[in-house]
């Protein structure tokens, strides 16, 4: 695992909620290793990727309680080399003042079809990272609901109801991001049918249904 620098005291932030001192450096390190890790692990290759964070967790707050841009700002600079480095695209998710609706660019939002709402996701009412991203991208929009073929949950955000299934769990060796906690999901199309399904071309055999 990649070794962290020294802190550096022009780096460091109070967060409103409890006045935690906060490292950006850190931050930034820990990004840059879940980023590198899920590059290696080759499960983010195309498709969309729901991205749910707390940066109120990532300082070491409790969720919705101590928002800040500033760690938002870092986190969006390494989560974007997912973008330039696989053919995914990213949809944020907000908080649940918004239902969770997720921010994408347009393009995106017309590509997939996606159910358009009338909200301009901001800090207190979508959250900080939804609300950074918001305003970084070139069209953005607010949609409804997806269903994305991986995630990434920064804090405990409860990513799920944007998968498609079947989700599978996606463990990288990083599992926090500043004081929250990280998960990943990947998915796959359910596995149907019964004693005769079979799920690789190589076991296909000749035979009949009619029994």
């Amino acid at each position: 695992m990649k070794e962290k620098p020294n802190a550096s005291p022009f780096l460091e932030i109070q967060t409103g909620g409890g006045g935690r001192v906060v490292d950006l450096a850190d931050i930034k390190v820990d990004a840059e290793v879940v980023v590198g890790q899920l590059l290696d692990s080759g499960a983010f290759e195309n498709g969309l990727i729901v991205i749910g964070c707390s940066t109120s967790e990532v300082a070491g707050e409790r969720i919705g309680t101590s928002g800040n841009e500033q760690i938002a700002s870092v986190l969006y600079a390494e989560i974007q080399k997912l973008t330039e480095n696989t053919g995914v695209e990213l949809a944020f998710q907000c908080c649940e003042h918004l239902n969770r609706a997720l921010v994408v660019e347009r393009s995106v939002q017309q590509q997939y079809g996606l159910p358009e709402v009338s909200a301009v996701p901001i800090p207190k009412a979508g959250g900080s990272m939804a609300s950074f991203a918001y305003r970084q991208m070139k069209e953005p929009v607010l949609v409804e609901h997806i269903e994305a073929d991986g995630a990434i949950d920064i804090g405990d955000t409860l990513i799920g109801m944007h998968l498609k299934r079947v989700a599978v769990p996606l463990r990288i060796e990083q599992k926090s991001i500043g004081h929250a906690h990280l998960t990943a999901a990947k998915t796959r199309p359910p596995l149907i049918g019964g004693a005769r399904a079979v799920y690789e071309r190589s076991q296909v055999e000749e035979g009949s249904c009619d029994e």
